[in-house]
């Protein structure tokens, strides 16, 4: 009997644990402690109908917030596409004089090259790649017709062809050589043999295309 006395004398004491600690009202949940614990989230969803409107309003207004938050960066990501394809068209060429490229033609040159001299000075010229195609070779100072890249500036490139070879632009941006069955033939890289005529060879970033006696055109991208 001496537990159930016990028990007995603790709901007199509970008002006082209240006043003293809040350590009690755990051992009094029945009461009221699981009420005034769950109270509040029942009590704001059903319990409370002003609030809960308010709530919901409050919630719906922020649920199109991170919405309109994420929709941006799809919106911010689209322009960036039509990007892409204006990137390759940033090519550039470098043109002039090439000591290694004109030592080599000499090799391979019969006597008739015997008399040409690789310029003293001459600048190189930078020109953007736009369009579809630029043409390289000389003018022709009877008709007047000039190509893009005119090779009959001086120092005039005598072993470049009026109509010598064209840069062609690729659907992907990016560009090719072609050789216009130019009389002393067109190489990439250094090689020795020249490209097939009417046949476009695919350039990358840096590729060499060398012309005539001694000049070279070196692509870049961007």
């Amino acid at each position: 009997g001496g537990a159930p006395q016990g028990y007995q004398a603790g709901p007199p004491a509970p008002p006082a644990f209240p006043q003293e600690a809040n350590r009690p009202q755990q051992g009094g949940p029945s009461v009221g402690g699981d009420d005034w614990v769950l109270s509040p989230p029942t009590s704001g969803a059903p319990g409370g109908p002003g609030q809960g409107p308010g709530q919901a309003q409050g919630g719906g207004y922020g649920y199109p917030q991170p919405g309109a938050t994420q929709a941006p960066p799809p919106g911010q990501g689209f322009p960036q596409q039509p990007q892409r394809p204006q990137q390759p068209a940033t090519w550039s060429a470098t043109i002039g004089p090439d000591r290694e490229y004109f030592m080599a033609m000499m090799q391979r040159s019969g006597p008739e090259a015997a008399g040409l001299n690789l310029p003293a000075y001459s600048p190189e010229q930078q020109r953007t790649l736009t369009g579809n195609q630029i043409t390289i070779g000389r003018r022709r100072h009877s008709t007047g017709d000039t190509p893009d890249i005119d090779l009959a500036v001086p120092p005039e490139d005598p072993g470049v062809s009026h109509q010598h070879a064209v840069l062609v632009q690729q659907p992907d941006g990016s560009w090719a050589v072609v050789d216009q069955n130019s009389t002393n033939g067109t190489t990439v890289n250094g090689g020795e043999e020249p490209i097939q005529p009417f046949v476009p060879v695919p350039l990358q970033d840096g590729d060499r295309v060398h012309v005539g006696a001694w000049t070279t055109i070196t692509v870049r991208r961007g």
